[in-house]
């Protein structure tokens, strides 16, 4: 049964929030909230009027209990995202976006929401690399600025900022790798010639011209070595052939046992073929590692990793 006094209190607050009084409005929702804390639509319309007023703290605050009333109430991860959007705070606002439309993936707010605060994102990191990319520029990192406007570019392909600094960087960048190039060894070059490769998606390619260097190079554990069978491992990768992958990177574990790249394809490559202990125990030999030095995107793939297989290795036992 609703509580009367509770539902009184909301009707109140109703018809202060339809004449802008929102102040007002805010009050009677807290009264209503204290006699019932457990109905979501107090909560929902607290941090509306919160949101009229510009006070995106307590909107936000006002749209957590309203998940906490009812995480079923979709308007509360709107009226939450609303607010994260609003205090710039963009990553916690997709993460409340992604977890409403897991109740309800239908939802054309939220739908609508997330693709505006994506773009809002990838807004902020061309914005980002592009200053990152002039302060390389400016101390002399060549290869890092023009390293950083590749990566721009790939999010906003023809922007002309991007393009006019990239027209400067990049006759700088080519006059030093071809610096670079002309004093590397035989063996280096093969390697680099699978880089270039394995950048137009040429796998098979690229594989070619890293197997060539590993058959001329007599010390497998040198830094040239563990490089090609890194790269040559995310190539196997690339084109499904997981048992050369599994290869390539127990070669690269052998010389650097903590290298989060070669953990992290090894346990894709284990959990692919159904071999599902040994992935566990690569992730969680990454997830043991300080979180800074294993990255925060390597760190959240290996966690949810961890609870996938943890889940398959159980059924397996009890099967």
């Amino acid at each position: 049964m609703p509580n009367a006094t509770a539902e009184g209190f909301k009707a109140e607050g109703n018809g202060f929030f339809k004449n802008g009084k929102y102040a007002e409005a805010i009050e009677k929702y807290k009264l209503a909230t204290s006699s019932d804390p457990n109905v979501p639509a107090y909560w929902s319309n607290m941090s509306a009027s919160y949101e009229k007023l510009g006070d995106f703290e307590n909107a936000a605050d006002a749209g957590r209990n309203c998940i906490k009333a009812d995480n079923k109430f979709i308007k509360g991860y709107f009226r939450l995202a609303t607010a994260l959007k609003a205090l710039n705070n963009l990553g916690e606002c997709i993460k409340t976006l992604e977890s409403g439309l897991g109740v309800d993936s239908s939802n054309s707010d939220l739908k609508k929401l997330k693709k505006e605060v994506t773009e809002l994102q990838r807004g902020e990191q061309v914005s980002n690399y592009c200053g990152k990319a002039s302060e390389q520029m400016q101390s002399g990192d060549i290869a890092g600025a023009y390293k950083t406007l590749e990566l721009a570019s790939r999010l906003d392909a023809g922007n002309p900022d991007i393009d006019s600094m990239m027209s400067k960087v990049r006759p700088k960048y080519e006059a030093q790798e071809k610096a670079r190039k002309s004093g590397l060894g035989a063996n280096e070059l093969l390697k680099e010639k699978g880089d270039d490769e394995y950048k137009k998606a040429n796998f098979e390619g690229a594989i070619e011209f890293y197997t060539k260097c590993l058959d001329a190079t007599s010390d497998k554990t040198s830094t040239l070595a563990i490089k090609a069978y890194s790269n040559r491992a995310a190539c196997f990768k690339q084109i499904s052939n997981f048992d050369g992958t599994i290869e390539d990177c127990s070669m690269v574990l052998e010389a650097e046992h903590n290298n989060v790249k070669a953990l992290v394809r090894r346990a894709q490559a284990f959990e692919a073929v159904e071999r599902y202990k040994f992935a566990l125990q690569d992730v969680k030999q990454v997830l043991a590692q300080p979180r800074a030095d294993v990255g925060e995107a390597n760190f959240n793939l290996c966690n949810g990793m961890q609870h996938r297989l943890r889940r398959v290795v159980e059924q397996l036992k009890n099967m």
